[in-house]
């Protein structure tokens, strides 16, 4: 999905998607009764808008008119991609096996086609496997308007196919046609001026910036490839070194990540507003070193005393050093933080409530 971000083209995944449905039409063992030209339809007109609209409620996204112009180009060539290498086995199916066979195949086609859906979602919006999941599981929603209002919709196919309405259609609209592309566009555009500035083996920067994309698309590897171009190029580049430790910290290789946070904090010790302080915080208490990790989040406290995280995290090693009283005010704040969060991030921070809460359960019994 990422190089169909960064290579691929609308037109070209339209096509391959109408090809494929052509080929399946025709096909002597399947009458399909629908146009060749009807799934495209559905996709771009109903299935794709569905996903974007889902993809800005669940995943806090922002306004959906932003939304759309920014993302729907990208996630329909994902899609339409994805549709036709999904029925693509079909093709194969549809001359050879008997129908029982076939409809096992068609059944599996579509489970892969919701795989290759959730791989689009996540990589275009950079949303969470979870929220990832959900608009996915969800994207049955609009099709359901599709099946009750089919009888209009079938008509409004029909008129949209029409050579007399594409041609007034592209003579009249054609700028606003022309700019739902425009987000595929400039994606790839500013990705092309990031990889001709990577070129520079002086231009850390640029490799650090290439990191955060492909760090946003999941696409974790390559952007620690990156991440690690840009220290090597410039050691003093505390961002690069920042995000290579917190992903070393997800991962699991505690020590990297330790090495990492203490050579931003030797560097800037009020980095990302001191969540510095936070991240090394967390990963001694993990290491098992309670006292070292106190005192980081004492320090993270003192500076940023409403973030629910950081207050998880101090109220554990409170509790571990045995504090238990101010263990549980600091479980107490992190689930009132949370409380009173802005609507736009209380989704987003809502996991550090549930597991305060459960440790103050704990304490309390």
């Amino acid at each position: 999905m990422g190089d169909i971000l960064d290579r691929g083209s609308l037109l070209y995944a339209s096509l391959a998607a109408l090809a494929v449905m052509l080929v399946l039409n025709a096909s002597v063992a399947l009458r399909v009764p629908l146009s060749f030209y009807t799934p495209l339809l559905i996709l771009a007109g109903v299935y794709v808008p569905g996903l974007l609209v889902l993809a800005a409620l669940i995943g806090r996204l922002g306004g959906a008119g932003a939304v759309f112009q920014r993302d729907y180009s990208p996630l329909l060539t994902c899609v339409a991609m994805a549709f036709g290498a999904a029925a693509l086995p079909l093709i194969l199916a549809a001359w050879t096996a008997p129908v029982e066979v076939f409809l096992l195949i068609a059944a599996l086609a579509l489970a892969f086609f919701l795989a290759l859906v959730f791989l689009a979602v996540r990589t275009v919006f950079g949303l969470g496997n979870g929220a990832a999941v959900a608009v996915t599981g969800l994207s049955w929603i609009p099709l359901v308007a599709v099946v009750i209002l089919w009888a209009p919709l079938a008509m409004l196919l029909r008129l949209v196919a029409s050579p007399f309405f594409l041609f007034y259609a592209i003579y009249f609209l054609g700028g606003e046609l022309s700019n739902l592309g425009g987000g595929l566009r400039s994606r790839q555009h500013f990705h092309r001026m990031l990889e001709a500035a990577a070129i520079n083996p002086h231009d850390g920067e640029a490799q650090y910036q290439l990191g955060l994309i492909y760090q946003q698309r999941h696409q974790f590897t390559e952007a620690a490839r990156r991440f690690q171009a840009a220290v090597a190029i410039d050691p003093t580049e505390t961002d690069a070194h920042f995000q290579l430790g917190r992903m070393a910290r997800d991962q699991g290789r505690l020590d990297e990540a330790l090495a990492r946070f203490q050579t931003v904090l030797q560097q800037d010790e009020k980095h990302s507003q001191s969540e510095i302080h936070r991240e090394l915080g967390a990963v001694l208490l993990a290491l098992g070193r309670t006292e070292d990790a106190r005192r980081e989040l004492a320090v993270y406290f003192d500076r940023r005393p409403y973030d629910p995280e950081g207050l998880f995290y101090y109220g554990e090693a409170l509790e571990q050093l045995g504090q238990t009283a101010q263990a549980r005010e600091m479980y107490a704040a992190a689930v009132e933080a949370v409380r009173t969060a802005p609507r736009y991030r209380r989704r987003i921070v809502a996991r550090w409530s549930r597991l305060a809460q459960k440790q103050a359960r704990k304490l309390a019994a």
